[in-house]
């Protein structure tokens, strides 16, 4: 099924036969299509941020508080959740996940259509406790304390929205266990190009698909829609998904990452040993700390940046197409990493990181300097090809590599949740920076996590899974 020829180390060629291959693309083309659903169903609170913020009277602060409910949750959720996805498959992991994002969309959706937020007693006995703990986070921020119905109602989306999050968290996870096995590490590069493509997808469901239900239907269909095609792709991966070629009816093959040659069962003491004892996974999360950071820095404000810098209207074509470069720009991004990594450096993926990284600084100092408004809206767009690019690379490629197919999930469990517990602080922290200090210090807040990128990737650039050649 699978054959490896070499001239030498650095000239290696998988081949599969046309069988496997479609049937592969059978495989991880759905899962690709479910995971850019989840992300429909999670950044499409960045679609309505502007109708929630008139309509229950919150600031950019107070928004972010919602977001960082999200961001924590999901980053808590995704670590425990990655040895557990290694344990029960990613499959169950997957299903269970997209059920889950489902429904709770579907709920925000319904919660959000009743009214039900802007009733002072909507919580009863329970009000003036959330009423206490949104104002206690006001106090320490600075900000002014709300009203009960608002304060209840911020409350209650944070709390709604950290739940939407918890099963999100089974997406990146379960895509990368589940492909994994099907993947030599010398066509990794390739799947994180695939991966990049994915998470692209999912930002163009998410705002330009986002921004035509919102110009075509009441608002709370940003979450109703999400939540349909969620269960969609739920069944159809129900039926088609495989956990493993052989699974498919191909015979697994040795698809030389840390975990070729290894016999050991999978335990959660196999899994903890495997990651805490490996320092090159260890850097990858530092560097995913700032990738998170650059990455939500940028997308969680880009459109009210528009917005209130270059009067950038948000159904307007240049808005549209901002959302749209996003996506674009982050294919390319994916496509060009994965290049670069398997047939420029071996499949090492820091040295590719690194240029990703120094380019995303460059990207960001021009889009904080243009003053024209469409010019701003294509660095949006170019600004997120070195971001996902990178960001793919390191959860969806190095995560497997270093994981191996037996681990795969337990590190991209802990890579993707550094990245968001990092998010977080783009919720709340640069949400208040923004507010006190204005846009002229956004991106500048952003930078420095792209240089410390960079830095982290030089420090293992010759890294390399043990079984693939050593490090």
């Amino acid at each position: 099924m699978a054959t490896i020829s070499s001239a030498n180390e650095g000239d290696v060629r998988i081949q599969h036969s046309a069988e496997y291959r479609r049937r592969r693309f059978l495989n991880w083309f759905p899962l690709g299509l479910t995971y850019a659903t989840f992300y429909m169903g999670r950044y499409n609170i960045n679609v309505v941020a502007k109708t929630l913020q008139e309509t229950f009277g919150i600031d950019n602060t107070q928004f972010g508080v919602i977001l960082t409910a999200g961001f924590w949750v999901y980053a808590i959720s995704v670590m425990f959740n990655g040895p557990l996805a290694d344990k029960l498959g990613g499959k169950k992991a997957i299903l269970f996940g997209s059920l889950g994002a489902a429904i709770m969309n579907m709920i925000i959706g319904l919660v959000l259509f009743s009214g039900w937020l802007t009733q002072s007693d909507s919580l009863g006995p329970l009000g003036p406790l959330a009423t206490s703990v949104i104002n206690g986070i006001n106090s320490i921020s600075g900000r002014a304390l709300l009203s009960a119905d608002k304060a209840q109602a911020l409350f209650v989306l944070a709390i709604l929205y950290a739940a939407n999050s918890y099963f999100q968290s089974f997406g990146a996870l379960s895509v990368v266990k589940i492909n994994a096995p099907w993947f030599h590490i010398r066509e990794r590069g390739i799947f994180g190009g695939i991966f990049g493509i994915m998470i692209s997808s999912g930002y163009l469901l998410a705002f330009s698909v986002g921004g035509v239900i919102l110009s075509y239907l009441p608002w709370y269909y940003v979450f109703i829609v999400p939540s349909i095609i969620l269960m969609i792709m739920f069944t159809i991966d129900f039926f088609v998904v495989k956990e493993t070629p052989q699974d498919a009816g191909f015979k697994d093959f040795n698809t030389g990452d840390a975990s070729s040659g290894d016999n050991i069962p999978i335990n959660w003491n196999y899994l903890f040993k495997q990651i805490l004892s490996n320092p090159i996974i260890i850097t990858l999360a530092a560097a995913e700390f700032c990738t998170g950071f650059v990455r939500q820095g940028l997308l969680a404000y880009f459109s009210r940046f528009l917005e209130q810098v270059h009067h950038v209207i948000p159904k307007s074509p240049t808005a549209v197409w901002a959302g749209l470069g996003i996506t674009i720009g982050g294919i390319c991004g994916g496509l060009l990493c994965g290049f670069l990594s398997d047939r420029v450096f071996q499949s090492r993926r820091p040295p590719v990181a690194f240029i990703f990284y120094m380019a995303q600084i460059v990207a960001l100092l021009i889009l904080g300097w243009v003053s024209m408004p469409a010019m701003a809206a294509a660095m949006v767009g170019f600004s997120c090809m070195w971001i996902f690019g990178v960001h793919g690379m390191l959860s969806g490629t190095a995560s497997a590599d270093f994981g191996g197919k037996k681990a795969a999930a337990t590190v991209t469990g802990l890579l993707d949740g550094v990245q968001y517990v990092a998010s977080g602080f783009t919720g709340f922290g640069l949400g208040l920076i923004i507010d006190k200090y204005g846009w002229g210090v956004w991106i500048y807040s952003i930078i420095p996590f792209s240089i410390i990128g960079g830095i982290l990737m030089l420090t293992i650039w010759n890294a390399k899974p043990k079984n693939a050649g050593g490090h």
